[in-house]
């Protein structure tokens, strides 16, 4: 299942990036319905159904040809990531700085396992949020989960 996810992410990401959308995600994976092959994409703007349809109609003679379920059934879906994905790259957090974000932690600090503060800072080994005033760093290798908090 990972060689079909790396295949389209390696030949697909860069006809992405050239319509104008990031590639967030590819997931192969079975569901109730049977296997299913999920491109979630994302742009500066937001992304709309119209959007996924015009990249699922871009993608669809493409995978076609290389194929990589080595014609095994799958149903190919395109999406968007939602307000409310996980941080995970560079370009995550720099989306979010100066936002509200939520950290989760594998294992409690101090008696808790949820964070919630300011994008302050952040790199390859942690991210600093503030919280009440005071900055709080994290390394990443506690951090299980970091999503913006969504106010309505």
């Amino acid at each position: 299942m990972i060689k079909v996810k790396e295949v389209c992410k390696q030949k697909l990401q860069p006809i992405i990036e050239q319509n104008g959308y990031e590639l967030v995600d590819v997931e192969y994976k079975k569901e109730a319905n049977g296997m299913n092959l999920i491109f979630t994409i994302d742009c500066d703007n937001g992304v709309t159904i119209d959007d996924c349809e015009r990249i699922h109609k871009i993608i669809d003679p493409i995978l076609d040809e290389i194929n990589p379920t080595e014609d095994k059934p799958y149903i190919l879906s395109v999406s968007s990531p939602g307000i409310d994905r996980p941080l995970k790259s560079d370009r995550d957090f720099k989306r979010n700085m100066g936002g509200e974000i939520e950290i989760t932690l594998f294992k409690k600090l101090d008696g808790k396992k949820k964070f919630t503060g300011v994008l302050e800072n952040f790199d390859e080994r942690q991210v600093t949020i503030k919280i009440d005033g005071t900055n709080q760093s994290f390394n990443r290798d506690i951090i299980a989960h970091i999503v913006p908090v969504i106010k309505f």
